[in-house]
């Protein structure tokens, strides 16, 4: 039986760091991976954080022909659609730490990158932390159609045997806000927007067809979890998106419906926000992770 790394589903948590890498050099791609298991859980959990673990999908697959999936890729090209564009900034393997507090995430951090110093660089960096329990800072709910803990493992982790049973596939990307223009609509243009209530998360049944819930159906693309948090100054914030599933479509689906790619009609949320980044890794098992470590002492 293979076991999704803990830290996707360890909702609660306080504080989250996202650290996006690249090899150095002439690394070769195991050794790096190597590297990155071995700073796999519950070895980093001493300390009070979650650490979950991700690779570019090329990478894996190198690495680990026989955990690939089949079709999966990385973020190589942007995605265009009529005035917005979402960058592709794939990496090599990204770490997101989650814990009680700011400063544990922290000094754990600081020890994962020592860790992997001469073998990677670290490209992009992004601290978040939840605001007003479970919103974003639109102000609205955020995860409203997540599956439950009880049913999500069995919705966007790979099934037993199937190449890379235990893991699931990241769609990770930083969105940028523009509040004030956010903030000069009122709260009926906003849920409009949104295409639910902004008190209670309620979908509007008279929702527009531009609307980030029509947009962004999961009825209609297929069921991902959803880790999103917050991230920013007061003067400078926006959105990770942090989003799993079990295939890639899903996930590459919405984001061509949110650019407008399918009927011409951009996501209405996509005049308020602005993609910075955008990158897709596979988040192997625990198993898979243990399996290329070196032993423990």
């Amino acid at each position: 039986m293979n076991t999704a790394q803990g830290g996707i589903f360890a909702l609660g948590t306080a504080s989250h760091a996202y650290l996006e890498f690249d090899a150095s050099g002439d690394v070769e791609p195991g050794e790096l991976v190597r590297a990155v298991a071995s700073l796999r859980e519950p070895r980093t959990t001493m300390g009070g954080v979650n650490l979950v673990a991700g690779f570019r999908p090329q990478l894996w697959c190198e690495t680990v022909p026989e955990g690939a999936l089949a079709d999966l890729a990385g973020f190589d090209e942007a995605i265009v659609g009529d005035g917005l564009t979402m960058p592709a900034t794939q990496h090599d393997t990204v770490l997101w730490l989650s814990g009680s507090a700011y400063d544990v995430v922290f000094e754990t951090s600081r020890g994962a990158i020592a860790a992997l110093r001469g073998l990677a660089t670290l490209v992009e960096e992004t601290s978040s932390w939840p605001y007003m329990h479970d919103r974003d800072l639109t102000g609205f709910i955020d995860g409203t159609e997540n599956p439950s803990l009880m049913d999500a493992p069995e919705l966007v982790l790979v099934p037993e045997g199937k190449p890379g049973a235990g893991g699931t596939i990241l769609l990770l990307q930083k969105w940028a806000h523009d509040a004030h223009a956010w903030e000069s609509l009122s709260d009926t243009e906003q849920e409009a927007v949104i295409g639910r209530r902004k008190t209670d998360s309620v979908e509007l049944e008279d929702k527009p067809a531009d609307s980030h819930v029509a947009s962004t159906d999961q009825d209609v693309f297929g069921k991902i979890f959803r880790r999103n948090m917050p991230y920013g100054t007061v003067s400078d914030h926006g959105t990770m998106f942090v989003g799993f599933s079990a295939t890639q479509r899903p996930l590459t689906a919405m984001l061509e419906s949110m650019a407008g790619l399918d009927d011409g009609s951009p996501d209405a949320l996509t005049r308020f926000t602005t993609a910075l980044t955008g990158a897709y890794y596979f988040v192997p098992s625990t198993e898979a992770l243990r399996r290329l470590a070196p032993p423990e002492d």
